[in-house]
């Protein structure tokens, strides 16, 4: 296990593959906004982590392939957001001050505000570009992509809730890195920013948090033994607890309860 992919797990961030992928060019040079959204999709997933020194204004124009402007007007969105901060002097630069965890009194909001039918229809298209992923790795994926996914997951840590919901999410980003498809890393970037907090919070459930680890593993297996069908089905087969879960928390907040009961 490497240095970088032992600290990556264990802080809960995602491994060196899927940070690439947050800096890489983008489709439509010369605009600010998307600069801006890579970077936030990136730090609510955790992939760039909270206290972390982003490259400089050259180095992001240099990497997003936009204008100097265009990345200094980016950062500017994300100073002004809360989600950056940048200071001066020798050892300054713009910082990530990562987003605090979205209370339950939010979460319960956003879970009433779905029908049952939108809840199920936002699982199926979550499992749809997983699976697509899961099985894509299997077919691209070289032996240091399996060694490297395989320490990840060992290192990564399901034990407590916000643990397990950047772990789950940044598991999925690393399928979809691997898959070495440019679309499939921009949409499960955009899928965990903005489903993120809702999808995992069964993450607070430790029986899900064990099954989430449990298919982590089962997939990176499949992956490393080329058998497509066993890592999508697996992907599929998390993704469906998952929605139960979330199907059922709306249940219980329905009937006036609470998420957990």
């Amino acid at each position: 296990m490497t240095t970088s992919t032992r600290e990556a797990a264990r802080t809960g961030r995602a491994a060196p593959g899927a940070r690439d992928a947050v800096f890489a060019q983008l489709d439509d040079a010369g605009r600010a906004e998307q600069v801006a959204r890579r970077l936030t999709d990136a730090i609510v997933l955790g992939v760039l982590g909270a206290g972390e020194r982003l490259p400089s204004e050259a180095e992001l124009a240099r990497r997003f392939g936009v204008a100097l402007v265009t990345a200094r007007e980016g950062l500017g969105m994300l100073r002004q957001a809360g989600l950056v901060e940048t200071r001066r002097g020798r050892d300054g630069g713009s910082f990530v001050v990562h987003p605090g965890e979205a209370d339950d009194t939010l979460l319960s909001a956003r879970l009433r505000g779905l029908s049952q039918v939108e809840l199920s229809d936002l699982a199926v298209y979550v499992t749809t570009i997983a699976a697509g992923c899961a099985d894509r790795a299997a077919e691209r994926s070289t032996p240091a992509d399996d060694d490297r996914l395989r320490s990840w997951v060992a290192a990564a840590d399901f034990s407590a809730p916000a643990e397990a919901r950047r772990n789950a999410g940044g598991f999925l980003l690393e399928l979809a890195v691997l898959s070495q498809s440019a679309r499939l890393v921009r949409e499960q970037l955009r899928l965990q920013a903005e489903f993120g907090p809702l999808l995992w919070l069964g993450m607070r459930d430790p029986a899900l948090r064990t099954a989430t680890a449990s298919a982590a593993r089962e997939v990176t297996e499949a992956i490393a033994a080329r058998d497509a069908a066993t890592a999508r089905a697996r992907v599929s087969g998390l993704l469906d607890e998952v929605a139960r879960w979330l199907l059922s928390a709306k249940a219980r907040i329905e009937r006036g309860g609470t998420i957990d009961g």
